[in-house]
């Protein structure tokens, strides 16, 4: 079988890209507008595979305008921005990277749930500004212990089960939210999210994005985490009303919140950036050198496997 010419639709990790140009003919989609649009008609049809991001994801009119396309390879774990369905019924295989980010991921969890509890950003800031010297009697706010604090997980897929299994090391009882409940885990499955909130110190969101859980954290559920609860986005950021977070927050009728995703992404509401009771950093869940080589090796590796005739190994399931 010969190798398909891909179609690359966006910058890639230098190394991934690198291997990519060695090993199949790669071409860069242009960007969006009238050049886009006479590329695609003129050498649409030319591609047989298509590499992408779970961020940039792949439009219906971008899959339909590539006709022979016959593999997707995504660099991230999100579909949110692939029509699977729509990739399926053209007969189309759908790859991307789960698992070897489940670690990372779940290490930033808690490193985001440690720095909103015991105010460590809020602390460099204090520092750094020279208040600790200008202010020596003042005591510097006092944090939250988050040894025996109550665990909330909000959909409790690979990653979840992973943040799961590292709050064992913190004594903290766990209890998650997911459209059912899961026979092989420990854990308390909680129907209502509301009452998941209610119960919780700290409710950290894993679940995947997409239409289905839009705005799924919504000012009823901030009101049942409360003044004394603290949230953590390591998933989307559409699954969080953000404007509703924002007044939760400037109310302080919650805790705190840290957040690596954001609803508009890379955009984040300035009113964000005058609150000390929360934590901002640029969607970096799976930012380590080891995880991002592991997550391009994998992109590879469901382009070699199409292209050899053989089940990608992480292939969406159909």
């Amino acid at each position: 079988m010969n190798k398909p010419l891909v179609l690359q639709a966006l910058p890639l990790l230098p190394w991934l890209e690198e291997r990519l140009h060695a090993l199949y003919a790669v071409t860069r989609l242009p960007a969006a507008g009238a050049e886009r649009d006479a590329f695609l008609a003129e050498r649409g049809a030319d591609f047989g595979a298509l590499v992408t991001s779970a961020a940039h994801g792949a439009s219906n009119a971008l899959i339909d305008a590539l006709p022979n396309v016959k593999v997707i390879s995504s660099f991230g774990v999100g579909l949110d921005q692939i029509d699977t369905a729509h990739a399926a019924a053209r007969g189309i295989a759908v790859g991307y990277t789960p698992d070897v980010l489940n670690d990372c991921v779940a290490d930033l969890a808690f490193g985001l749930l440690l720095d909103i509890a015991r105010r460590l950003s809020e602390g460099d800031r204090y520092v750094r500004a020279g208040q600790w010297t200008a202010k020596p009697s003042v005591a510097f706010p006092l944090g939250v212990k988050v040894s025996g604090a109550k665990l909330g997980i909000v959909g409790l897929g690979r990653i979840g089960r992973t943040i799961a299994q590292r709050s064992q090391g913190f004594d903290m009882p766990v209890r998650y939210h997911s459209r059912r409940p899961l026979a092989d885990v420990p854990w308390a499955h909680e129907p209502s999210l509301v009452d998941l909130a209610r119960w919780a110190d700290f409710l950290v969101v894993i679940t995947a994005g997409g239409a289905e859980t839009r705005h799924l954290v919504n000012a009823q559920v901030l009101d049942a985490l409360g003044p004394q609860g603290f949230l953590v986005n390591v998933s989307r950021g559409t699954v969080i009303d953000e404007a509703a977070l924002l007044r939760a927050l400037q109310d302080k009728r919650i805790g705190g919140a840290a957040l690596d995703v954001f609803e508009h992404e890379p955009r984040v509401p300035p009113e964000f950036f005058t609150l000390d009771n929360v934590v901002l950093v640029p969607h970096i869940a799976s930012a380590t050198v080891q995880t991002r080589q592991a997550m391009a090796q994998r992109v590879l590796d469901n382009l070699d496997a199409f292209v050899a005739g053989q089940p990608l190994p992480s292939a969406v399931p159909a």
